[in-house]
């Protein structure tokens, strides 16, 4: 369906309404509003219905009359995506599928280390209930307590600790999916091995609603680290915490679960617009480092660890100065300065960020390359890698020059993101680490991405979604 595609007779919502139930089924703008804006306000758009189901059954009969009357259907999480994935069109006439209802968290299985949970579940209380279970669900990210597990899944989510436990799909063992055709493909399975065919999970998985919906997985869970310890360091270049990243590895091994660089200039937008957030070490180098080390054996054992690997990097000149939190709420301090960075930079002007990753090694040579591609979009500009982590993802930023007004700056928007991803590109990276790529990006992936990739994606969504209904318009 295209923009231009009629609106949906009222007798068709009354019968997609019915499988829900009135309850169920939004319709005045003031209930359908918060399905269709996403947070920032780029994708403001409207539906005529949003179907809030409350079993597989109900998802299965909505996607089946969708196939029939080929009425396009958009699955939404918790609406905190960033890519325009989980919103409608602008102009079109799309049905939203929200999941939120689908939130039970249908077993915890300590024996096998794994949480079968349906798509709604947020993930937050994922996390707790594996806490309260003695386990440790890894996966974390800015928008936890609000985010679903299946828009997780759909855009295969990062996070602080990919280093260690890999993104959403690594930490994915078995999906239920329901078909375009209301069919249900019930592969929730704890099997860390298998290798019967296709991997039918993984087309799921980051495929952004456009095959099927998700409505529930098997999670990965670990054993509770004992000793989670939490350093900074300071250091005169990336070449240097790319040193200390392969010291920590060679050192710790897997006991590093992260390892983020962030530079001068968002610690000094923290320092400016937040003076009750403390560095623990003096704002004098060009680079710092976030590293947290855990241990499975004791707090003593992951302390012995951190301070080995920061006093080896010290006497072989890989960084200037470090420091170990001494107490638990002092390493709460240290994810707190992570965690303020983004808020301390709408203050400096509206800025233009790039959700890219890079080979870890390239990282050193894309920033100086990356903040050469900015100012020939825009002299004068203030860009910055507010948290590289040792995966590859870089969080590359930039802010306005002072004094420049927002709108001119957000101009600029889609000719610095090109230029910054022809720079990525030249270094073998992806222009969609994290968020996905929903309607922000689809157009640059159909231009740049390899003719025969793009056709083999255009052939499992014929395959998949032959009427076309499953998120229109996103991805591919």
């Amino acid at each position: 369906m295209t923009d231009s595609a009629p609106f949906p007779a009222p007798e068709l919502l009354d019968r997609f309404a019915a499988i829900v139930g009135e309850r169920y089924a939004l319709r005045s703008p003031a209930d359908t509003g918060p399905y269709v804006t996403e947070r920032r306000g780029l994708w403001a758009s409207a539906t005529p219905l949003v179907l809030r189901p409350g079993s597989v059954g109900e998802v299965s009969r909505i996607l089946k009359l969708a196939t029939e009357t080929r009425t396009p259907i958009v699955p939404q999480g918790g609406n905190t995506g960033l890519v325009g994935a989980q919103v409608p069109r602008r102009r079109s006439v799309e049905l939203v599928l929200s999941l939120s209802r689908l939130n039970r968290i249908r077993e915890i299985d300590v024996a096998a280390n794994t949480a079968t949970v349906e798509a709604g579940v947020i993930l937050e209380n994922l996390q707790k209930a594996a806490d309260e279970a003695d386990r440790l669900f890894p996966l974390s990210l800015a928008a936890q307590g609000t985010c679903q597990i299946g828009g997780n899944l759909s855009s295969n989510a990062g996070g602080t600790g990919v280093l260690a436990y890999g993104n959403a799909r690594e930490l994915c063992l078995g999906v239920e999916i329901v078909l375009p055709t209301g069919e249900v493909l019930d592969d929730l399975r704890k099997l860390k091995k298998d290798n019967t065919g296709y991997d039918l999970r993984n087309l799921f998985v980051g495929a952004e609603g456009t095959l099927g919906v998700i409505t529930a997985a098997v999670m990965k869970l670990f054993p509770k680290p004992k000793g989670r310890e939490m350093a900074w360091a300071a250091m005169s270049s990336p070449e240097a915490a790319l040193k200390l990243l392969n010291r920590a590895l060679d050192m710790a091994g897997s006991a590093v679960t992260a390892f983020e660089l962030i530079g001068r200039r968002p610690l000094a937008f923290l320092t400016k617009h937040r003076p009750d957030v403390k560095l623990p070490l003096p704002l004098d180098a060009p680079w710092y480092v976030m590293m947290e080390i855990s241990s499975g054996r004791s707090a003593e054992d992951g302390r012995r660890l951190a301070e080995d690997v920061l006093a080896s990097a010290l006497e072989d000149g890989f960084i200037d100065d470090a420091a170990v939190a001494q107490n638990l709420a002092q390493g709460r301090s240290f994810w707190l300065i992570r965690e303020t960075l983004p808020e301390t930079q709408a203050p400096e002007g509206a800025s233009i960020k790039h959700d890219i990753s890079v080979p870890v090694s390239s990282i050193p040579a894309f920033i100086p390359e990356a903040e050469a591609a900015v100012q020939r979009i825009c002299p004068g500009a203030r860009p910055f890698a507010s948290a590289t982590r040792g995966d590859g993802s870089p969080h590359y930023t930039a802010a306005p020059p002072e004094g420049m007004p927002p709108r001119a700056f957000l101009h600029l928007y889609k000719p610095m993101n090109h230029a910054v991803h022809d720079v990525v590109r030249a270094f073998g990276g992806s222009i969609s680490a994290e968020h996905g790529i929903g309607q922000l990006k689809r157009d640059e992936l159909l231009e740049t991405a390899p003719p025969v990739g793009i056709d083999l994606m255009r052939r499992i969504k014929a395959a998949f979604d032959p009427a076309g209904i499953m998120n229109p318009g996103k991805l591919i």
